[in-house]
């Protein structure tokens, strides 16, 4: 199966850069998508074969994610469950016989920190919720999870560190969960692969020189580790501050 994961910005924007083609051209089982910025009814998309699952933000054009899938799944669920984390659209998860899909937009800890401590509380709320799906069957998530976990993972770390997706308490969350039972597909296959960003500043031609993030991810539950049959990064297409990522994984 093929799983494809994009931070698209604002998908009414993309749409007007030849998404349909692009989403046409992944040939993928799962398209998972973040930062749709949009509420329902907002866009047309129709891709014959697929069927869409939406959550949205409260606030307009902010957020939100979705899921188009080959594959009716056995359930779906939308956010975590908690009130104070389900106002923005952060979550879709799919569950199948074999696994469970999450795709998650991870809220960012902005300048200065200022989110921070709210990040913090996302992060040991949505740990827990994937270890309570992990408890039931393997779990494959993915997105965009708004950390640079070590500093491989971004082209300045020296002058990154304590920045908003830099910072050690977020870096330390990333960890942790990966200890709860989770492994980073793209680092378990390529441990020592540098220069492999998903996220460029729109500053300083950022992207032309490859200056860039990974904070776009596919983490899945230990036990899927072996079926894993490629992961990468698709640096190639455009139309937003981010790329895809993908995930081939064997069921």
């Amino acid at each position: 199966m093929r799983f494809i994961s994009w931070n698209v910005n604002g998908l009414r924007a993309v749409q007007k850069k030849g998404f349909e083609e692009i989403f046409r051209s992944f040939d993928a089982d799962f398209v998972c998508l973040q930062e749709t910025k949009l509420q329902q009814g907002q866009i047309e998309l129709d891709f014959p074969g697929y069927e869409s699952y939406w959550s949205y933000a409260e606030k307009k054009g902010y957020s939100g994610t979705a899921i188009f899938t080959r594959h009716t799944p056995l359930s779906v669920r939308y956010n975590l469950g908690i009130p104070e984390h389900d106002t923005e659209g952060r979550a879709v998860t799919l569950e199948y016989a074999d696994f469970f899909l999450v795709c998650v937009y991870t809220p960012n800890a902005q300048d200065e920190l200022k989110r921070l401590a709210y990040r913090m509380q996302w992060e040991d709320d949505f740990r827990a919720y994937l270890q309570a799906l992990d408890a039931q069957k393997p779990v494959i998530v993915c997105g965009d999870m708004n950390v640079a976990h070590e500093e491989i993972d971004l082209k300045n770390p020296k002058q990154n560190i304590g920045n908003p997706g830099f910072s050690y308490e977020e870096r330390d969350k990333f960890t942790q969960l990966l200890a709860a039972g989770f492994t980073d597909s793209f680092r378990y296959l390529y441990p020592d692969r540098t220069d492999a960003y998903s996220w460029w500043s729109y500053r300083a031609a950022a992207r032309a020189r490859n200056v860039g993030w990974r904070i776009d991810y596919f983490v899945v539950s230990n036990r899927l580790r072996e079926q894993i049959k490629d992961a990468y990064i698709l640096p190639e297409v455009m139309g937003s501050d981010h790329c895809p990522v993908g995930l081939d994984i064997q069921f």
